[in-house]
């Protein structure tokens, strides 16, 4: 998958915004003001993405291309190598599964709002 790619299928999805809190390079999605998704816009080598930890350790241990994430909490973010042997498809369920866990944690209200856009 390449970065227009992803970046397109991110802004899809209910409330998501882009932004570059951190610097010039470091491209966040987010849903409610929180991070679901973030790659380094220059490299593009890799995507970090929130995880269910006991998922997370499953993927790491099946896909060569599946790394804790990087600068992230190791429990809960995982990187996908971009390119790897995880498929566009599988990114896509990956990223889906990012945005649930975060819209899930979300405050009754927050959820609200998005529910509402």
């Amino acid at each position: 998958m390449n970065i227009e790619a992803f970046r397109d299928f991110c802004l899809l999805l209910k409330g998501a915004t882009e932004e570059f809190p951190f610097d010039n390079r470091t491209l966040v999605f987010k849903v409610q003001n929180k991070i679901f998704a973030s790659l380094d816009l220059e490299s593009f080598k890799q995507i970090n993405l929130k995880c269910d930890p006991e998922k997370a350790i499953e993927l790491r241990e099946q896909f060569e291309g599946i790394i804790p994430g990087y600068h992230m909490n190791k429990k809960h973010w995982n990187s996908v190598k971009t390119p790897s042997d995880v498929s566009d498809s599988l990114v896509k369920e990956l990223t889906n599964h990012s945005y649930e866990l975060v819209v899930s944690g979300l405050t009754k209200k927050l959820r609200e709002e998005l529910n509402s856009l």
